[in-house]
């Protein structure tokens, strides 16, 4: 269709708008629990208020606004708490605008550290999470397993070999992507929970697959939403033979090609000699010249670190 070109792009004039309408009215409810946090803590650190006074603004609010909810005593307490974490932190300031109200009840219920909750605050912007992603993130460790992963990789980058992180997943960089992007454990995780896949006790390599397949949506959450699927069981021609990679993705912000290898079993050396074979094929023949080199993801049961560093 001729018209197609100007059509999308006044979708986009849509989108956008709606975009802005959406963040504009969020500021201003943020803005508003911030203020009222703030006039409430006040009153309570200044002795003007006793605590049972919370109790009678929530039924004064319900007497004089009863069409106006979640001013209840429960999240009123929770707007002041929601000042007292943040009052002081300066770099959250011109964060709590950038997520919705329940996004920020779950990171303040559900996390503990200030560490912790400006991770999650961080993420939610960048990943443009729902509430429900959101909790399944902070239900699995997303952060313990990001900091884990961190550490790891900062230690066998120390030793200038090729990177193997995992409990369930191990993870080979090549070299030179390595270079190019150092903070690689924000998007590679020492381990990655499955749990949605509701495997059966013994599993098979098939089934692993099937179920990722199945179960996409929840995988890619994993992953991170970056990552944009390619194909299973992708095929590779490397002179008079065909060679298939189990999964195959692409990554938006490394702008390079991702290969995910399934196994059952522990990590071993040799699954590494596999995955370079075909990194190595996939830079030759498919990459693009202006894309980085390829990564290896090898997912299996468990590995050692001793033999992974080796």
């Amino acid at each position: 269709m001729s018209d197609e070109k100007d059509f999308l792009h006044i979708i986009s004039i849509i989108q956008n708008a709606k975009d802005r309408a959406f963040y504009s009215v969020n500021k201003e409810l943020i803005d508003l629990y911030w203020n009222i946090g703030e006039y409430i803590s006040k009153k309570l650190e200044s002795s003007e208020w006793g605590e049972g006074v919370v109790e009678k603004l929530a039924e004064y609010i319900k007497e004089k606004e009863p069409e106006l909810k979640g001013f209840n005593t429960r999240n009123i307490l929770r707007v002041r708490q929601f000042y007292q974490i943040y009052k002081n932190n300066t770099k959250v300031s011109s964060l709590r605008t950038q997520i919705n109200w329940t996004n920020h009840r779950l990171i303040l219920s559900k996390t503990k550290s200030m560490e912790e909750k400006e991770f999650y605050l961080r993420l939610s912007i960048k990943e443009r999470y729902t509430s429900r992603e959101l909790e399944r993130q902070i239900d699995s460790g997303y952060f313990e397993r990001t900091m884990i992963s961190s550490i790891k990789l900062s230690k066998l980058g120390q030793k200038d070999k090729s990177r193997t992180i995992g409990e369930t997943i191990n993870t080979k960089v090549s070299t030179p992507l390595s270079q190019l992007k150092p903070n690689l454990s924000d998007i590679f995780k020492d381990t990655y929970i499955l749990d949605f896949l509701d495997l059966p006790k013994n599993y098979s390599e098939k089934d692993l697959k099937s179920s990722l397949i199945k179960n996409f949506k929840s995988f890619i959450l994993e992953l991170g939403k970056d990552f944009a699927f390619i194909g299973e069981e992708y095929k590779l021609q490397v002179g008079n033979n065909d060679y298939f990679i189990d999964l195959l993705f692409y990554h938006r912000n490394l702008q390079c090609l991702v290969v995910f290898e399934l196994k059952i079993d522990d990590f071993k050396p040799e699954f590494l000699g596999k995955l370079n074979f075909y990194l190595e094929a996939l830079d030759k023949d498919i990459k693009k010249t202006y894309e980085n080199p390829s990564v290896g993801v090898i997912l299996c049961k468990s590995k050692d670190d001793e033999v992974v560093e080796y």
